[in-house]
């Protein structure tokens, strides 16, 4: 029972408590809200739960490259919420952050407008990574037969599997230990006792293996790395059987050639420039070979009309047309070779580039190709005539006497008879 006397003072504290919820409510307005939180699905499919335990059941399908809103963490699963409105638990490891995701949206807006060094088929579903490597960051999966833009080439070390790690060295036993020391104070007991054979000098460890990896495009603008074993680049049928074991880095159209007899669609034969590299990993360089298709109009087939070899080529191979004087317009190419061998590697990518490079024009008149030598270029002198020595000149000239008096001898003898 309240005294009466105690009403009046709790209905002066009455305002004061009013006031102190208003506050209160008031901080809460003020207070920021929390950044909403992202994750984007890395799986080709998975589906979301409605609860983390051993049986729960599907309430929702993702797939790659979905964008998911975070609603709690908790050890190894995810509550998410996705665009249609469902909500479920999926596993961490099934997706990215923001942070990485932004590496790769970076990496796209980079290389938006790379040349086009080649094109290829990927032979199946693979993963984009945001570095050269197997271990490095991946997202987009692209599926088998999509049609690519290789942009760069890259090489890095092999990750190598932990059964193929050498073994470590094992511990000497106590017991060896012993007779190892007994046979020392016996051979040091003999008074003749020959030096020791030196111990062979310890090698210097294997260099490690590298294996190529592709910076591609695909038809939506979506950049990543690739290994490049999964790529088949494409190489017109027609002459990708005269590769002769090289691999076709990339093949170019050069020029055509109307043939009525041909089996082109349209009678008209292509020409190409083809640069070319051995099957191996690793190479600090794109091609050594370069070969040039041309088309025989009378055997109705490929022939080489030119080819280079033992370079060190890099990627890309420009073709184009070009106006001279006497012949007009000519399709020409134009490769980079290193001038020495000077090459800087991308610590970040493993994409290697010579300090020193020099570009070299060709142009193909008919069935022949002819290298353009740059404006800048000086014409070579004109040949000279070669002088005949001292001796070559004073024995064409005591010729030239005895044939003289020869003919004025014949002329008197005439005249006395």
């Amino acid at each position: 029972m309240v005294s009466r006397q105690s009403s009046p003072s709790l209905l002066r504290l009455l305002p004061l408590f009013l006031l102190f919820l208003v506050a209160v409510s008031g901080c809460n307005r003020l207070r920021p809200k929390p950044e909403t939180e992202y994750v984007y699905v890395i799986a080709k499919e998975t589906f979301l739960r409605d609860r983390i335990a051993a049986v729960s059941n599907r309430v929702g399908n993702v797939s790659n490259g979905q964008r998911v809103q975070v609603l709690e963490r908790g050890r190894r699963f995810l509550k998410v919420k996705t665009d249609k409105g469902e909500i479920g638990w999926i596993e961490e490891h099934s997706v990215i952050d923001q942070d990485v995701y932004q590496q790769f949206a970076d990496l796209q807006k980079q290389h938006a407008n790379d040349p086009v060094i080649a094109t290829a088929t990927l032979r199946d579903d693979l993963y984009l990574h945001v570095k050269p490597g197997r271990r490095t960051d991946r997202f987009y999966l692209l599926p088998e037969s999509d049609k690519l833009q290789m942009l760069v080439r890259a090489s890095v070390p092999k990750d190598t599997p932990p059964q193929a790690a050498p073994a470590k060295p094992k511990p000497p036993v106590a017991g060896a230990a012993v007779k190892t020391d007994a046979k020392a104070t016996a051979a040091a007991a003999k008074p003749e006792s020959k030096p020791e054979a030196p111990a062979a000098a310890t090698s210097p460890p294997a260099p490690p293996e590298l294996e190529d990896w592709w910076l591609i495009r695909d038809s939506q603008g979506r950049v990543g790395w690739m290994l490049s074993r999964r790529l088949d680049v494409d190489v017109p049928d027609a002459i990708a059987g005269y590769a002769e074991g090289q691999r076709i880095v990339g093949a170019y159209l050069l020029n055509k050639v109307y043939d009525p007899e041909s089996n082109f669609p349209d009678k008209q034969a292509p020409e190409y420039v083809t640069v070319l590299n051995p099957y191996k990993d690793g190479l600090p360089y794109d091609f050594e070979q370069v070969r040039i298709f041309t088309w025989n109009v009378k055997k109705h087939r490929y022939e080489t009309a030119y080819r280079m070899r033992n370079l060190q080529g890099y990627l890309p191979v420009t073709v184009g047309t070009q106006t001279f004087d006497k012949v007009g317009s000519e399709p020409v190419f134009t490769v980079k070779t290193a001038t020495d061998d000077t090459i800087a590697i991308d610590p970040s990518t493993g994409a290697s580039r010579p300090a020193n490079l020099q570009s070299i024009t060709f142009r193909l008149e008919g069935a022949i190709v002819r290298k353009v030598e740059p404006p800048s270029a000086t014409p070579p002198p004109p040949p000279t005539p070669a002088t005949p020595p001292a001796a070559a000149t004073n024995a064409t000239q005591a010729k030239s006497k005895k044939q003289t008096k020869r003919h004025a001898a014949g002329a008197k003898h005439h005249k006395h008879h």
